[in-house]
Formats: C-alpha cells, sequence, structure tokens
C-alpha cells in the first residue's frame, strides 16, 4: 500500500498548490509520434512504388526525401551542382497523387515516383526552360514537352530541372562539359574533380547521386550515353522516333532523341515504356508505331542472354588498357550466361564520317533552334541565333568566362536546309552510318548487337583547356539514329567505365535483355561516395 499512498499524497500537494497558484497555460498538445527516419537512396522504382502500395510511405514523403536531398548535398556540402531548379509544386502534385492511390486509382509504376529533366525540355508550369543559357532566363513554356505530358499522365511528379553543357555542347568545341552560363559547372559524384560528361551531366551526376529515382537526358552525339557511363548508370539512346522531340530545345532533328538515365536497366526500361508514344507533331514517331507494342518488361528475362550473337567492334579499343582490362571482364560474363561472342567484328566507314555528321549538325542547329524560338518561346528576348551570339557577346563576363562560342558562329555562317551541300552530307552520313555501318556488320555475322567501350575515365575537369575526351562510341548510333545502350562494366581509379550495346533500328527489346542479362551477372555498379578527388592506386575497385 506504501506506493499508493505516496501517490495519493503528491496528487493532493499538487491540487493544493494548484489552488493557490495563478491560472497556468493549457497543457500542450501530446507531440505526434516520431516518423522514422527513411532512406531512398539506390532506390528503385519498383521498391518505391511497393513501399507507397503498403503504406509504408507516399508519394509526399518520397518527394520531400529527395527535395532534402538535393539541399543537402547539391545545393550544399559537396556541391554537386547537377539541379538548376526545383519545381516549387513538387509536394503538391505528389500530394495529389496520394489522393489518387488512395481512392484505388493507381496510373502505373511511376505513379508517385520523383523525375529529373534536362533543362532543355519544356515544361508549363512555374519552372524555366533554358538550355543553360542565360538568354533564354526568363523563359517560360507555355505547354508541356511531349514527353513531360506523358510523364505526367503516367503519374511521374516533376521533380526539377538539371544542368547541361550550355546549348547541349554545341556552343564551342572548347567546352567544359557539364558547364553552362545558367546553373555553373556539375561535379563528377564518384570523384568531385572529375568531369560528369556531357551533356546531360546533370542528369547524370543527380542520378547517380539518388537525387531522384530517374532522369531524363537528351542526346545528338553520346549525349546520354557518356554521362551515363561516367556517372555509374544505365542508359538509353533509343532508335530515332520512338520518343518525340516535341518541346525541346534542338540540335539537329535528324539525330536529337530524348531517353532515360537510371541506375539500373529494369528503371531505365520502365522510364522508356513511359516516354516513347506517337506525336502528330513529331512526324519522326509516326515510324514507331508499328512497335508501340514492344513489350520492354518481357525483355527482362533473365536468360536473355542464352544464344545471343554479340559482335565486339576493336576498332573502338586500344585508347586506354585499363578500360580494354575492363571490357575483357565484360566480354567473358557475357560468354559465361550462354552468348556467343564473335570477335572482332569490323564496322564498316568507322570514322569515315565525322566531317559530314558536323556540318549537318551546324545546320539543323540553327534552322531548330529559330523555329523552336518562334513556335515554343515567342516571349525570350532572342527570335534567331544571332541574337543569341549578339546577347552572348554582349554579356560575355557572364556567359563567356571560359570558352567562346565558336561553333554557334559557324552554325550562323550556313545557309537554309536546301543546301547542297547539306542535303549530301546528311544523306552520306546517314548511309555510312546505318545501311552500310551497323546494319552491314550485323548482317555480315548474323549477329543480335555489336559491343564497344562507352567512355574511359571521367578526366579532370578544366574550364581553361576544356575537356579531355579519351574515348567512346557514340558515333554510328547516333549518326544512324539507331539504338544504343550503356551499362555499369567496372571501375579504373575508383571512376565507372560503361559498356554499349547497339544495332539495329527499333531493337530496344533486344538490346534491353541483352543490357540486362549482362548487369545481373556483372553487378559492377556501386554507389558513388562524394570524394574530393581520385584516391590512391589501391582504391582500385573490379
Amino acid at each position: 500500500m506504501a506506493p499508493y499512498r505516496a501517490a495519493s499524497l503528491a496528487l493532493a500537494l499538487a491540487a493544493a498548490l494548484a489552488a493557490c497558484s495563478p491560472p497556468s497555460a493549457p497543457p500542450a498538445a501530446p507531440a505526434p509520434p516520431a516518423v522514422p527516419a527513411i532512406d531512398l537512396t539506390e532506390a528503385s522504382i519498383a521498391d518505391l512504388g511497393a513501399r507507397m502500395a503498403s503504406g509504408e510511405l507516399d508519394a509526399r514523403r518520397i518527394t520531400q526525401w529527395y527535395l532534402d536531398r538535393i539541399a543537402a548535398i547539391d545545393d550544399a556540402g559537396p556541391l554537386l551542382n547537377a539541379v538548376v531548379e526545383v519545381n516549387p509544386d513538387a509536394l503538391a502534385i505528389a500530394a495529389s497523387l496520394d489522393a489518387e492511390r488512395a481512392a484505388g486509382k493507381v496510373r502505373g509504376p511511376l505513379h508517385g515516383i520523383p523525375v529529373l529533366i534536362k533543362d532543355n525540355i519544356d515544361t508549363a508550369d512555374r519552372m524555366k526552360t533554358t538550355a543553360g543559357s542565360l538568354a533564354l532566363a526568363g523563359h517560360v513554356a507555355a505547354s508541356d514537352a511531349f514527353i513531360v505530358a506523358r510523364l505526367r499522365e503516367a503519374g511521374a511528379v516533376i521533380l526539377g530541372k538539371t544542368n547541361l553543357s550550355e546549348w547541349a555542347n554545341f556552343r564551342s568545341r572548347d567546352s567544359s562539359s557539364g558547364w553552362s552560363s545558367r546553373g555553373g559547372q556539375t561535379r563528377n559524384p564518384y570523384a568531385l574533380d572529375r568531369n560528369p560528361c556531357g551533356s546531360s551531366s546533370g542528369t547524370g551526376a543527380a542520378i547517380a547521386a539518388s537525387l531522384a529515382a530517374v532522369g531524363v537526358g537528351t542526346e545528338t552525339d553520346g549525349s546520354i550515353v557518356c554521362p551515363s557511363a561516367a556517372n555509374g548508370l544505365v542508359g538509353i539512346k533509343p532508335t530515332l522516333g520512338l520518343v518525340s522531340r516535341t518541346g525541346i530545345i534542338p540540335i539537329a532533328h535528324s539525330q536529337d532523341t530524348a531517353g532515360p538515365m537510371a541506375r539500373s536497366v529494369d528503371d531505365a526500361a520502365i522510364l522508356l515504356a513511359a516516354l516513347r508514344g506517337v506525336d502528330a507533331a513529331d512526324e519522326a514517331t509516326a515510324a514507331s508505331a508499328p512497335h508501340a507494342a514492344a513489350d520492354f518488361a518481357a525483355a527482362l528475362d533473365p536468360g536473355a542472354l542464352k544464344g545471343k550473337r554479340i559482335g565486339v567492334v576493336r576498332q573502338f579499343f586500344g585508347f586506354d588498357r585499363r578500360v580494354d582490362a575492363v571490357m575483357a571482364t565484360a566480354i567473358e560474363t557475357l560468354k559465361a550466361e550462354g552468348a556467343e561472342i564473335v570477335d572482332p567484328v569490323e564496322l564498316p566507314n568507322f570514322r569515315q564520317y565525322g566531317q559530314q555528321e558536323f556540318t549537318v549538325l551546324l545546320y539543323e542547329f540553327k534552322h531548330g533552334l529559330e523555329r523552336y524560338l518562334a513556335e515554343r518561346a515567342p516571349q525570350a528576348p532572342v527570335r534567331t541565333l544571332a541574337d543569341v551570339i549578339a546577347f552572348n557577346t554582349r554579356e560575355a563576363a557572364s556567359t563567356m568566362p571560359w570558352f567562346g562560342q565558336d561553333t554557334l558562329e559557324a552554325a550562323q555562317a550556313k545557309g537554309g536546309l536546301d543546301s547542297a551541300e547539306y542535303t549530301k552530307a546528311l544523306a552520306d552520313a546517314k548511309r555510312m552510318a546505318g545501311p552500310e555501318g551497323i546494319d552491314a556488320a550485323l548482317a555480315a555475322h548474323d549477329l543480335d548487337a555489336l559491343l564497344a567501350p562507352s567512355n574511359g575515365p571521367a578526366w579532370l575537369t578544366d574550364p581553361v583547356n576544356g575537356d579531355s575526351f579519351g574515348g567512346g562510341s557514340s558515333q554510328p548510333a547516333a549518326v544512324a539514329g539507331y539504338p544504343n545502350i550503356t551499362v555499369p562494366a567496372g571501375f579504373v581509379h575508383g571512376l565507372p567505365v560503361g559498356v554499349s550495346f547497339f544495332g539495329a533500328a527499333w531493337s530496344e527489346p533486344t538490346l534491353i535483355g541483352i543490357a540486362r542479362g549482362f548487369e545481373q551477372a556483372r553487378r559492377a555498379r556501386q554507389p558513388p561516395t562524394l570524394r574530393a578527388s581520385v584516391d590512391a592506386p589501391s582504391a582500385d575497385r573490379r
């Protein structure tokens, strides 16, 4: 009974004190239960979807986690400088998608999934679309790019815009990839003094560092493949026409395409399925109609490598013995999984159409940019390529502190698309890269795909001297308009190296199956650790 009496005396004393004390404030409301901390680093689309389906998480909380991470390591801390703008409506969008889920409506695997997109893709919201240029600093698009509308329909949360090489790396041959006058220099999360490659630099660095679940980049030649490989990601450069170009600031309509950048083949395939679609405003997508039913999910077959004939294009090897060693391991992995390796395979017209490609890009950039400005950015202060050049000259202290605009000036000097120089260069480049190049190599050896290194290890960022690009294999598929997929293959001194699989037009399902089979067998990807620089040689990873 002693404990009870003590408690009774304490209560009586408290009551007596209360009776002779002034009135106190009402008791505070009980503290809400603590919300368990979550860690979404490296989380896949399937992981996030399952946790939302179970009620463990919702889209709003997931979106807040990524926003907090952007603030912690992109805007502060290591200062990746990968995201130029977050969507001020992201949390509201996520909440509306949570309400849909609660009402029994789930749009698909991207429902509630935060996605980052490159800052040359129009969004009809409160974010800008600038291609990294201060000349478009105030440009807010009046309508979504076709692919953004597709993402919204799929239930994705457009989380923000990522930095890029200004004008998608088509301003100067002396540029530093990942630098723009709007966003500054993006850093590689595997070693902050290294370059993330371009032009989809911000998307590459951001997705590697888990600033969103997945991201969208764009490519003319290498701008998805290289930053994906240099940042340890899967990147898919689709067949020209599988994904609409409407609402994307262009370089060249004969090569431009958007595509997914992700930490796994599964996530890249899910995102690609959402992006694709026939767009009445983009004539190139009409050719994709017969392929609209291609089942990327079925391509994720664990046995997809068995019996596949893959040709090794040795012409792309030899620029770095360490990269060759990573490729040798990749080839042995493919063999062990049942692939038939044909080694070597000669790619006809190897490096014979570079000048033709550049000529085509110069002509098409001038035409495409001025069409975009007229149709999609009528309120922009620049109306022509000449206006952009004049703006950069006038604002040189801000726009050209490191490199100039020689490529823009070369494009300005070109005529219209009826020029004989243009039409011949386009026909020759397409023929040599496609029918007489990739197609000929595939047919000669009855191959399903070709294999080559995607990149060398990331170079030191050097704004004074520009890029020191070592090697890569993006050009044939880019010029032909054929698909190309890069997958993490290994490391050189802790810097990621990718392997590329490319093939015939519309062969995405085959390439996705090959890429996933390799990914699951090799399991080369490791998350970045945000090191300041490359460690001593003992830090080499497999």
